[in-house]
């Protein structure tokens, strides 16, 4: 039997049970860097940080693309870019309704996200 993890899943990540340890605690296992690195990747762009903030704290649950367009200065497309980019790394959801797309944001990768940042005062790390 081997002793390496299993490969973890974005579909195992948005079940809400911690992936792993924080990395204050200890090293991520390699497999679970894989999966993961995509959606901080995704998060490190300024632009897609703004995006994502607004659909997190969207009042509803979810919001138009008619309401993230406005709020930058930037062509249509390259918004659009920028949300297939957070969908890729499964960071958010989207519904097309008639001509609209609606985003919400993915909790449980963004739970695993910040279970695996955090920091325990203690340790002074």
């Amino acid at each position: 039997m081997s002793k390496q993890p299993a490969v973890l899943t974005l579909a195992d990540l948005s079940a809400g049970e911690p992936c792993c340890s924080p990395i204050a605690q200890q090293r991520i296992p390699a497999g679970t860097a894989a999966v993961l690195a995509p959606a901080f990747k995704a998060l490190g762009d300024p632009v897609r940080l703004q995006l994502m903030s607004m659909i997190a704290s969207a009042p509803e649950g979810e919001i138009c693309v008619c309401d993230l367009t406005p709020a930058f200065e930037l062509s249509g497309p390259t918004i659009s870019h920028h949300l297939k980019t957070l969908r890729e790394a499964g960071l958010v959801d989207a519904d097309r309704r008639g001509t609209w797309v609606y985003y919400r944001a993915r909790p449980g990768l963004m739970r695993q996200l910040a279970a695996l940042l955090a920091v325990d005062d203690r340790t002074g790390v």
